[in-house]
Parts: structure tokens; sequence; C-alpha cells
């Protein structure tokens, strides 16, 4: 979710971009530069596909760290003692159950920078995320998906 300064997210989120940015200025500048050094030492840059190639990926590096120094600088981090058990919100663990599948699921609600649907990281901006949002144990709230409606009765709230 974009605030007025930035992104939310949680320190875990932070943290993960802090690292990411490190690699991606350590590792992957290393390796672009070499490979442009490869490639300009095949000499005539003009019709040189290789150093086309490696500046397009320099560039798109480059725009990416950018980016991510960006949302760094705005982000607003998620004060796990502010996460109230009582209602769902951003950095919430919600337990729930399916009732179309008669399933439970858990699904931890972080910022849209940070979700990741196959660790059970959900967008507070997705269509779950945002119906889950505000509610409290024993609600049972209507989700829309693209089959229609789905049905998710809250069993637990907890901090991520």
């Amino acid at each position: 979710m974009e605030n007025k300064q930035g992104v939310i997210l949680t320190q875990e989120g932070y943290d993960k971009m802090e690292e990411e940015i490190e690699i991606l200025k350590t590792v992957k500048r290393k390796e672009i530069a070499e490979r442009l050094k490869v490639a300009i030492s095949f000499g005539d840059l003009s019709e040189n596909a290789e150093y086309d190639e490696a500046k397009l990926e320099q560039a798109q590096l480059e725009e990416k760290i950018a980016k991510l120094e960006n949302m760094l600088r705005t982000a607003e981090i998620i004060d796990d003692s502010s996460i109230n058990a009582d209602i769902v919100m951003v950095g919430s663990k919600v337990k729930v159950k399916d009732h179309d599948f008669d399933e439970e699921i858990e699904y931890t609600i972080v910022g849209s920078a940070e979700a990741d649907p196959f660790e059970g990281k959900i967008s507070n901006e997705s269509p779950v995320g945002r119906s889950l949002l505000g509610n409290t144990v024993g609600d049972v709230v209507d989700v829309a998906v693209p089959d229609g409606v789905a049905k998710f009765e809250i069993l637990s709230i907890s901090r991520a």
C-alpha cells in the first residue's frame, strides 16, 4: 500500500529489501561490468550486440537500485508492538476458514512491496487482504474472487 510518504513494510520486508540492494550493488554490478569489459574487447561498439545488451542490463539494474533505495527512504515500517491482535491490520497473521473449500489458511497481511503469495504473505491491497482488514475473530467476510464470492471466517489473529 502506498501511503503519503511511500510504501508500508514490515521490519522483515525492510531488511530483505536492504539485503537485495546490497547484492545488486556488489554482485550484480560486478557481473555486468565484466560483461561490458568482454563486450568492449570484441571491438567496434556500433555493431556490438553483446555491448548493447550489457549496457541495457546495466541501465535496468541502476534503475532498480534507485527505485528500491527510494522505496526504503520513504517506507513506513510497521512497528510490531503497534499491531493489535484483536483486529486485522497490516502486519497481522490471520488464520481463516475458507467455507467453500472447508479448509484453514493462514495469511500474513503485508504492504504490496513485500507480498509473496507462495509464502502466505498477501498484500493489504489484494481482494483477500482488503476484505480481511479491520475485521475481528469470528467475523465472516465475503471476498470477491474470479469465480464469484468466497466466504472466509476469521479464526485467529496474531502478530506476524
